[in-house]
């Protein structure tokens, strides 16, 4: 993306469609403590990044130091994106170029075909972009991305495979088409890619994956599943397994929350019933399980051996928070569980005090236990969807049927 149009994208942020369309919110006290916190811990991030004459992408904390991550990690939406949501968060217009140049710092992603998280990384990215800035370039970036993701569908599956069964150690699975619940987050960029253009493929791949997942992927209690194999020249399940939960029958917590806000998705570009319904499922083992703590942030594993001394994981609860706000439309009892969940990431238990935490807004969130990766640390999509759980608290961002 050429940089000339920095300034013509800072004019047009200005006068974007970003605002509120009601005035919910949660009290002014802690909504604004919450903002301002995050304009220290994440403009002082910027502020380092732009020091070290370098594009940097953070993602989480290792031995006390922020570890970037190269534009292809299945992550590197979510920093760009974090700027976008600074800017409606605040109104203030230094964040602009800021978010413009992480995001085109990402333009090659619309490229990447060896792995599904495409749809992550550029809905967060260049989604945000164009909803601020209306800029047709950014539209090109999301139609290509999607032509990409599309070259994942397997048609005798019905399914955008995940992972290639032969790469890393998802080649010493054993699995032939590889499908993960998570997966069902990348579907916005097919629903957005056929408004965009009007080709109807798009749309179609995606629910058929919808399907596919809606069928597959949960249990009788609305639990779901994390990994499902497909046969992908015969169609067809061949096992269900876990690859970041504590074991295959068990219910990993962020798993929970993609399904939720996957679902929530599809049913805002569908309008079809039966996946609001499983919206409701999800939701009520999400809540209705006993080992959901009091403060409505899960641990990593609804089912991890050692509750009550088990990490939690506030990247999920901040994901499951969002999709409320956006059920709440339809289902107005869910915004209390929403606001409980903010409310409790808003306090010292999960908000990081400025200047410590690496910069980042929230502690505690959960990577891969089973990978002894990323345990009790700070993530940049938590960050991410906590800030845009606050923002349709605020009654931003929600795009009823």
């Amino acid at each position: 993306m050429k940089r000339h149009y920095l300034l013509l994208l800072m004019a047009a942020c200005m006068t974007a469609a970003c605002t509120t369309t009601d005035n919910q919110a949660q009290p002014a006290d802690t909504a604004s403590a919450v903002i301002q916190a995050a304009t220290q811990q994440i403009g002082h991030q910027v502020r380092l990044i732009e020091r070290s004459g370098q594009i940097l992408n953070p993602r989480t904390v290792q031995n006390g130091h922020v570890q970037y991550i190269p534009i292809d990690d299945w992550t590197s939406g979510f920093f760009p994106g974090t700027m976008w949501y600074m800017y409606d968060l605040t109104g203030d217009s230094t964040w602009i170029p800021y978010a413009i140049k992480y995001t085109e710092n990402l333009d090659s992603v619309k490229n990447l075909r060896w792995h599904h998280d495409i749809g992550f990384m550029i809905n967060t990215s260049y989604g945000n972009a164009l909803r601020c800035t209306g800029n047709q370039a950014y539209a090109d970036v999301i139609v290509e991305a999607a032509r990409s993701l599309c070259t994942r569908f397997r048609p005798a599956a019905g399914v955008i495979q995940s992972w290639d069964e032969t790469r890393g150690w998802q080649g010493t699975r054993g699995w032939m088409c590889p499908v993960i619940i998570d997966n069902m987050m990348n579907l916005e960029i097919l629903f957005k890619a056929t408004q965009l253009t009007g080709d109807s493929s798009f749309y179609q791949i995606a629910v058929s994956h919808a399907d596919q997942t809606l069928q597959h992927h949960f249990r009788p209690d609305g639990s779901c599943y994390h990994v499902v194999d497909y046969d992908k020249e015969q169609g067809g399940v061949r096992s269900r397994q876990t690859a970041q939960g504590y074991a295959d029958e068990s219910a990993w917590a962020r798993g929970q929350g993609w399904a939720l806000y996957g679902f929530a998705l599809c049913y805002r570009y569908t309008g079809d019933e039966r996946y609001l319904e499983q919206c409701r499922r999800v939701h009520d083992f999400i809540f209705g399980d006993a080992n959901m703590p009091a403060d409505l942030v899960p641990y990593w594993d609804y089912d991890a051996p050692d509750i009550p001394n088990e990490p939690r994981d506030a990247s999920a609860a901040a994901v499951i928070a969002s999709a409320l706000y956006e059920l709440a439309q339809y289902i107005p009892e869910y915004r209390q569980e929403a606001d409980r969940i903010v409310e409790s990431l808003s306090t010292p238990n999960y908000l990081a005090l400025v200047g410590t935490n690496g910069n980042f807004l929230l502690m505690h969130s959960v990577g891969s236990i089973p990978h002894d990766a990323e345990i009790d640390v700070p993530l940049n999509y938590a960050d991410y969807y906590f800030l845009e759980a606050l923002l349709r608290q605020k009654g931003q961002l929600l795009e009823k049927r």
